[in-house]
């Protein structure tokens, strides 16, 4: 007895298009995705308990990995942050620091110098920036008195700090 052969399914296919068949282009390979760069960190304002650690102490605590200490700063950006210290803290004038905790220019600069946010020489050139400025102006005389003129205002504070750090970056400090 025969046995039927089992007709396996054929596959049905479409009739050729009358056009020929173009090949279709290999993928092109993605592209990376690039993030942008970040903006630059300006270091943050030192605070108030940092006024209270001494230098040899906070090194200490630096080297057994329970504190980061800044790293020290331009004269540009140590500018912009004696301006944001001033906006945080508050202006005064006659005094480094007041009672309350508001700062002079110069007190600000003190801090900034204490916590490790600049070093002396950092300091030095931000402060000839701000003596050229005032020179600019026609104003000679040192910047802490100048601060401490009676009817000095913080508007004119801050166009000095800004003006300087402007031209510390313009000369790439």
């Amino acid at each position: 007895m025969r046995t039927a052969p089992t007709l396996s399914p054929r596959p049905r296919t479409a009739t050729p298009p009358a056009a020929p068949v173009r090949p279709t282009p290999a993928p092109t390979p993605a592209r990376p995705v690039v993030a942008p760069a970040p903006e630059p960190v300006q270091p943050g304002i030192p605070t108030w308990s940092h006024r209270f650690l001494p230098r040899t102490l906070r090194t200490l605590l630096a080297d057994l990995g329970c504190w980061n200490n800044p790293a020290p700063q331009l004269p540009s950006t140590h500018l912009d942050q004696t301006l944001a210290v001033l906006q945080h803290y508050g202006w005064c004038r006659s005094q480094d620091v007041t009672p309350t905790g508001r700062m002079c220019i110069r007190g600000a600069q003190n801090l900034l110098e204490k916590t490790g946010h600049v070093t002396s020489a950092g300091r030095e050139r931000a402060v000839a920036y701000m003596h050229q400025i005032l020179a600019n102006a026609g104003i000679r005389m040192e910047f802490f008195t100048w601060n401490d003129l009676p009817d000095q205002q913080f508007p004119a504070v801050q166009t000095l700090l800004e003006d300087a750090a402007h031209l510390a970056r313009k000369n790439g400090e």
